[in-house]
């Protein structure tokens, strides 16, 4: 089971992917995060503390693909992926083998091992104006593409508004109305 869990900022997307996997037994947080300033600093210690202390803890900013296909009979929350793709996309070293990485993240995903469970949280950044500046388009850009390649390849999709998660994708198949 893949399911991915979309919204925007402070949506709630990423307690109601708590949710989901307190459910099961052996989960493994897959924080993509960075603390490159004093501010993300709190914001990772604020999800630290909001996580059940027995959760395994895996700090991968860059190689999700890697972490996928090494998963065995557990829950995966991977929070999140447009912090991942912001590590990839300010990386210059790393920068242009992005579309390699995203091939692998997704044929990961395809193949992974059937008793592995993914919840995938990432922002919607489709709804708002066109950026301004180059990067910020193009981030833009990699994350509604991105964002739509994983949605494909999820069971579930359930995008989150004001804490109230929206079902848009349920066992493969879209919600309607």
């Amino acid at each position: 089971m893949i399911h991915l869990v979309t919204g925007g900022a402070r949506s709630g997307k990423s307690r109601y992917a708590e949710e989901l996997a307190y459910q099961d037994d052996a989960v493994t947080y897959v924080a993509t995060a960075t603390a490159g300033d004093e501010e993300m600093a709190e914001r990772i210690g604020r999800h630290q503390k909001d996580r059940p202390d027995y959760w395994a803890l895996i700090e991968e900013p860059f190689e999700l693909s890697a972490v996928i296909r090494e998963a065995r009979n557990q829950t995966l929350v991977i929070d999140c992926l447009t912090l991942y793709l912001t590590n990839w996309l300010c990386d210059p070293e790393r920068d242009a083998n992005f579309e390699s990485e995203k091939s692998s993240l997704i044929s990961a995903l395809k193949t992974r091992s059937p008793d592995t469970h993914i919840v995938i949280v990432t922002n919607e950044v489709g709804s708002g104006i066109v950026p301004m500046g180059q990067l910020s388009r193009r981030f833009s850009d990699e994350a509604g593409w991105l964002n739509q390649a994983i949605a494909r390849v999820a069971d579930d999709v359930t995008l989150v508004v004001s804490g109230c998660p929206l079902p848009l994708k349920r066992q493969g198949h879209l919600v309607h109305g």
